[in-house]
């Protein structure tokens, strides 16, 4: 039996931790992040260095110094102590400040994902940049000579004769067979890494250490579906006739190769009007640094520091990169001076805005965006804008009558594209889903019978190929594709509301944005420096009056 002098005290301690644990415990949190901290920021910043020289050269050297300080990083973050720790002040509800609270949260998502065993973890790391260097130092061969990714939509965009353009697409499928049987066992071990921890797959858990869900992301999916099923089937038949006619074909023969891009993600270009003829003879590269200085977001200093034409060895495709949270942010890139270009170096440079403007005041690890989905919404926003008539005229000094002919089919390219697009994620998610939920099922054929589905494109006769392998996302960014769809859905919202809120406009009928600094103004203020200090449906609510809706997008392109 306990004394009366150790009940006592027994109470007067507890009495004192009631008082005072919240501020104890604040104070330990706190002493936790800066070590953090300090740990996690060089390392992160050499680990982009050497992903960037891995991207630019693609030297094997490169990528074994970008694997190996990944692996010391996700050692940190695997950490089972340090992770207990913050499961215990994420629910213990004495974390009072919102900034520590929300960096608990942050970092208890990024631990989350990397209790991981180390083994297992090696393995995964390993792999995964192997896979990558075989992406980027790949090159089909054509008729007997390597040819680049550029090269394919070239191909795809202008040739007429079907037998070629068969020919550019089987090529562009080459890589799949190289990486499909080590992306397989890469999913093998991200689920047998996620089973480990408690997940039924690797998506889940994904999902879930992004504030996400399968729950509300199907129920966006399938809302979108719904809603774009005629619309898009209109589109496509509307489509499929201009194609049929173009290249001597009856719509019953058209096939995937008679798109103008491997995956039929983008629209054809095929009314009337050759966009691409409208830049040939300008600088894409001038013309987007021009752009973002006009509405007050200086992207010279960010252009300064990246690479934006094609090398042998370079990466071929296009990314951004924030290398240090304090302003070296720069973007990889093989610009063409052609429409798909200029619209890329308006989107990757719509995420570079982003990372560079954010408030340098906002603690390191809230110091990035809302999520994952907000900066594609914000790189979509600005990437609309190279197939915008009124943006054209401005930006390439255009006439009237110029801009009367763009007119007539800028619209319906936009309506198209976003139909495409919205298609084409729903392939990419609902297979990606799919793909972690059994691996082992017969792949090639889920991915056509996906695409069908969503794009109403139809299988080659007797195709059995790993053609889904031949999409980089599922190595490089895995169950990330759906955030470019949410991306769209938030690229309308923002755009709704400063056209309304922001200009005080009644319709969007006029708006280029070019020269728009209270545009440029807004985005900054209530986006960029906002950071990740709040959950992004907060942060959404708080710059748009509403959270995420599908209802701007289907305003702006279906309705």
């Amino acid at each position: 039996m306990k004394s009366s002098f150790t009940i006592a005290l027994v109470i007067v301690v507890t009495v004192f931790l009631i008082g005072c644990g919240p501020n104890a415990e604040e104070k330990r949190l706190k002493d936790f992040i800066a070590n953090h901290v300090e740990k996690i920021e060089t390392l992160q910043k050499e680990a982009n260095l050497a992903y960037w020289n891995a991207a630019l050269t693609g030297d094997e050297q490169d990528y074994k110094k970008y694997s190996d300080l990944e692996l010391e990083i996700r050692k940190i973050y695997s950490d089972p102590a340090d992770f207990g720790l913050l499961k215990a002040w994420k629910e213990s509800g004495q974390i009072n400040d919102p900034l520590l609270a929300r960096q608990v949260d942050m970092l208890y998502n990024s631990y989350l994902e990397n209790q991981i065993d180390p083994d297992l973890l090696g393995q995964i790391v390993s792999l995964g940049a192997q896979v990558e260097q075989k992406f980027s130092t790949f090159r089909a061969t054509l008729d007997g000579k390597k040819v680049t990714v550029n090269e394919i939509d070239d191909i795809l965009k202008t040739e007429t004769d079907s037998r070629k353009r068969r020919e550019a697409w089987m090529v562009s499928k080459q890589v799949g067979d190289v990486v499909a049987a080590d992306l397989i066992a890469l999913v093998k071990l991200r689920n047998q890494a996620a089973q480990k921890m408690g997940f039924d797959n690797y998506h889940t858990l994904s999902l879930t250490a992004a504030e996400q869900s399968v729950e509300e992301l199907d129920k966006i999916f399938d809302e979108l579906y719904r809603l774009t099923a005629e619309p898009y089937a209109n589109m496509k038949e509307e489509l499929d006739d201009v194609l049929a006619d173009n290249y001597g074909v009856g719509v019953e023969g058209l096939m995937p190769w008679h798109y103008h891009d491997p995956f039929f993600q983008e629209a054809p270009l095929v009314y009337e009007l050759d966009l691409d003829t409208y830049y040939a003879n300008s600088d894409v590269r001038q013309l987007a640094a021009s752009f973002y200085d006009g509405i007050g977001l200086d992207a010279e200093s960010i252009l300064e520091k990246s690479d934006l034409y094609e090398k042998e060895g370079k990466n071929p495709h296009a990314f951004c990169t924030d290398i240090d949270r304090q302003g070296d942010v720069r973007i990889l890139c093989n610009v063409k001076n052609n429409e798909r270009w200029m619209g890329t170096m308006l989107h990757e440079l719509g995420h570079a805005v982003y990372d560079k403007f954010q408030n340098q005041k906002t603690p390191y690890l809230l110091r990035q965006p809302a999520h994952i989905f907000t900066t594609e919404a914000i790189a979509m926003f600005f990437g609309r804008l190279s197939r915008n008539a009124l943006w054209m005229e401005k930006m390439l000094a255009l006439d009237d009558s110029q801009r009367v002919e763009l007119e007539k089919v800028t619209k319906k390219y936009a309506q198209m594209q976003q139909l495409i697009f919205a298609r084409w994620a729903m392939v990419m998610y609902g297979f990606e889903k799919q793909l972690y939920a059994d691996p082992d099922q017969d792949l090639n054929a889920l991915w056509w019978d996906t695409v069908e589905k969503f794009q109403l494109v139809k299988k080659p006769k007797d195709r059995n190929a790993p053609d889904w392998a031949a999409k980089i996302h599922f190595a490089i960014a895995p169950c990330y594709y759906h955030n470019y769809l949410l991306g769209e859905l938030l690229a309308s919202q923002l755009h709704d509301h400063i056209v309304h809120k922001v200009l005080n406009l009644d319709s969007d009928a006029d708006v280029s944005y070019v020269n728009e600094k209270k545009a440029g103004d807004y985005l900054g203020k209530n986006v960029f420096q906002a950071g990740a200090v709040y959950p992004w449906n907060e942060m959404i609510s708080r710059a748009t009056a509403s959270p995420l809706t599908p209802a701007c997008f289907v305003r702006q392109y279906i309705q």
